[in-house]
């Protein structure tokens, strides 16, 4: 019976860190009665366990296909090690290598789990517009460093409260170690401010923002990954608004509505077109319109499609659900300039667009655009890859050299190499402004840090310099 009593530790890399996956593998050892632990580190994962041998391989098996549905595991190492005498299976503190090779998880839309919680009254998030848990909510725009730990993330400054802290140390709990977890009582709040910094007194700024938006106002949202500017899509008087103040004089914005059944009063939406909004990602999809319909013509002029979405935050949801047929959600910014992500350059840059802000107290670390894709001949043909999929890389054939690719002037894009794996960033835009240029450089710099990424090859156009870029 001792001898076969082992010990083996695994080294799991991917995307493995805000999934979930340390609960999920603290579940599965206790599942099969295996003593050790799990902890995140600048490299992935790291899993001791001892216990029968038969055991060991059955939750080795077990790990990659049952793993939860965000994470993606790419490489698993195992190695035999000298039992310890471990006497039950623990999540301990995260550890730092220097090698750093985690893969970063990308944002995704609010879960349905959540959602229920965030419209049942009995629940004690009721309407609060940022409920999350370990399978859905902000990760890549939260994160400043890893290993993905909340004094990492810009949740660092909510402290939890009793309910909240018991709810993340709960194995059994949906929020067991969700880094972003906060309620009402102790994490981030919305408020509605005058273009003037005026704060709005109301009880509820979200359902004051709704009363605005069907007024014709134009306001500026605070969301996951930077600011939106919202108006109703059905008043034409307030898109022309919208469109006249943002210097954007044809091109098509994006509608956001609250569920399927609203977007089918608009466009035509295939099954696919469903299955592409209705994923983790919620992408901007390209949807052939229905003619007449409830959106007005100014929203996509001469255009034979809408760019609709669903609802991917709570706060969307709060929003959307005081009875609009659509919101046109359109970048906040002005006309080639990246979007706001900061409340004071918000309210400096879109004052003159913005009748009111809706803004919120969790900072965003790095600014990430709507992604936009279009089904096409039986596959998903991307417009503008961005929230909701980067930075989950592309995986190339063989390993290259680390190489930094700097992208086109136009509708810019970077990318990194690093064995196997390329890594694009969210979209960046037209860098033509000083503004665009800092986002261009800041974004490099963080993609190299979290990766871990010394580039050793530069690929840019021939009258780029690149020398800032090393």
């Amino acid at each position: 019976m001792a001898s076969s009593w082992v010990a083996r530790r695994m080294e799991v890399n991917g995307i493995v860190q805000g999934v979930g996956f340390r609960p999920f593998v603290y579940q599965l050892a206790n599942q099969y009665r295996l003593t050790g632990e799990v902890a995140n580190t600048s490299s992935g994962v790291v899993i001791h366990v001892e216990g029968p041998q038969n055991n060991i391989e059955s939750f080795s098996a077990d790990l990659p296909r049952k793993c939860p549905p965000l994470a993606r595991i790419t490489q698993i190492s195992l190695h035999h090690e000298p039992v310890k005498d471990f006497k039950e299976f623990s999540i301990t503190a995260s550890g730092d290598t220097a090698l750093m090779s985690t893969l970063i998880p990308p944002d995704v839309s609010i879960c349905d789990p959540c959602r229920q919680e965030l419209f049942d009254p009995e629940d004690r998030r009721f309407g609060y517009p940022f409920i999350n848990c370990t399978n859905c909510g902000p990760r890549y725009t939260i994160i400043d460093d890893i290993p993905y730990d909340r004094p990492k993330t810009s949740m660092k400054h909510f402290k939890m409260c009793p309910i909240c802290q018991a709810e993340y140390d709960n194995p059994g709990n949906r929020r067991f170690h969700a880094q972003p977890n906060a309620c009402q009582d102790c994490g981030p709040q919305v408020s509605l401010f005058d273009r003037d910094r005026n704060k709005i007194n109301t009880s509820n700024p979200i359902e004051k923002t709704a009363t605005l938006l069907k007024q014709g106002c134009i306001i500026a949202i605070k969301g996951l990954g930077g600011f939106h500017l919202a108006v109703d899509a059905g008043n034409t008087d307030a898109v022309a608004a919208l469109r006249e103040r943002k210097n954007r004089e044809e091109k098509p914005m994006a509608v956001m509505s609250f569920d399927m059944e609203h977007i089918r009063k608009y466009a035509v939406v295939e099954p696919a077109e469903e299955e592409l909004l209705t994923s983790i990602q919620h992408p901007i999809v390209l949807l052939e319109k229905i003619e007449p319909n409830p959106i007005s013509e100014l929203v996509s002029p001469g255009n034979r499609y809408f760019g609709a979405m669903l609802p991917y935050t709570p706060l969307h949801y709060l929003i959307l659900r005081h009875g609009f047929i659509a919101l046109v959600m359109t970048s906040g910014n002005l006309s080639e300039e990246p979007i706001a992500i900061d409340n004071e350059d918000a309210f400096r840059r879109l004052s003159g667009i913005a009748d009111y802000f809706l803004i919120h107290n969790r900072d965003i670390y790095l600014r990430s655009d709507d992604s936009i894709v279009r089904e096409s001949a039986g596959d998903t043909r991307f417009i503008r890859r961005s929230r909701g999929y980067v930075p989950v890389p592309v995986f190339l054939k063989k390993a290259v050299p680390p190489i930094l690719a700097c992208g086109a002037e136009l509708k810019n894009t970077v990318c990194l190499t690093k064995k196997n794996q390329a890594f694009l960033s969210q979209h960046i835009g037209d860098l033509e402004n000083l503004s665009a240029y800092e986002f261009f450089i800041s974004t490099i710099e963080h993609m190299k840090q979290l990766l871990d990424i010394s580039p050793e090859i530069v690929a840019y156009d021939r009258y780029f310099t690149g020398d800032c870029c090393l």
